[in-house]
């Protein structure tokens, strides 16, 4: 275990090294990232390859249309393509405490919803990247009206089968580590943890108010320089929360259906 934690370590910082140069994470996401993978890698190979997997995909997916996805949220969405601490903990935190579980306590339970917080976090950033590309604005998971891109609680036809997809292919990777864990369980922990999300993000998340322009969005500074107010949902509830409620469904529901 402290051999591959070493290797980990050496592994994890390879690879936030390049995530900042392609400016994937902040600095501080580096950090979080490079803490993650050594843990992950300590509770085994497979684990750690798994968590990669998400990671490539996702950093692959952000690169996609980049320009036209920054142009379409830049007045809505709080943060840029520079994962911070926060939602790198918010997408990886449940997983990498499953790691730590069953590095301390050995049991199937962990394999069964880290699998599934994986998926979810997969199936949530798979439909937030490909979704914000769709031709037509999405609509609101709650009314039902068109919305802009990149408002929580939005969803269109390409984004949710993106999403299916990164549920999917975290469940067969899970299958091809051997890990004692339904594929089933696992691609509808991610579905569901994705659904949360929408649902979540559509009704308590907090939301704001740009008087100036007239437009709703998730900043507290708007682009056009004026502060927001308070719009709706909880204070403090923000994204990132979001986010780690929607791993911890997809944990809970794999692990209920394994």
């Amino acid at each position: 275990m402290y051999v591959r934690a070493l290797a980990g370590a050496l592994v994890s910082l390879l690879a936030v090294f390049g995530a900042r140069r392609t400016r994937t994470l902040s600095t501080s996401g580096a950090v979080a990232s490079a803490l993650i993978g050594t843990v992950v890698v300590a509770a085994g190979w497979g684990w750690g390859v798994l968590l990669l997997s998400l990671f490539v995909s996702a950093s692959a997916l952000s690169k996609l249309g980049q320009r036209q996805k920054a142009e379409r949220v830049a007045g809505i969405v709080e943060k840029g393509d520079e994962r911070d601490a926060a939602q790198v903990l918010a997408n990886g935190g449940v997983f990498a405490a499953a790691a730590l579980g069953h590095i301390l306590f050995p049991s199937p339970i962990w394999y069964s919803m880290a699998a599934g917080a994986l998926a979810a976090s997969a199936a949530d950033t798979w439909a937030t990247e490909v979704g914000t590309l769709a031709r037509k604005e999405p609509i609101s998971i709650v009314t039902g009206r068109r919305v802009p891109a990149g408002t929580s609680g939005g969803i269109t036809l390409v984004g949710s089968l993106a999403g299916i997809a990164g549920a999917l292919f975290i469940a067969f990777g899970a299958t091809l580590a051997n890990w004692p864990v339904a594929f089933a369980a696992v691609a509808l922990g991610g579905v569901a943890g994705a659904l949360a999300d929408s649902l979540l993000g559509g009704t308590l998340q907090a939301r704001r108010w740009c008087d100036l322009c007239a437009k709703g969005t998730e900043r507290r500074v708007h682009d056009c320089g004026a502060p927001t107010l308070p719009a709706g949902g909880l204070a403090g509830f923000d994204n990132d929360l979001v986010n780690a409620v929607c791993s911890g469904v997809g944990a809970l529901v794999a692990l209920l259906l394994s």
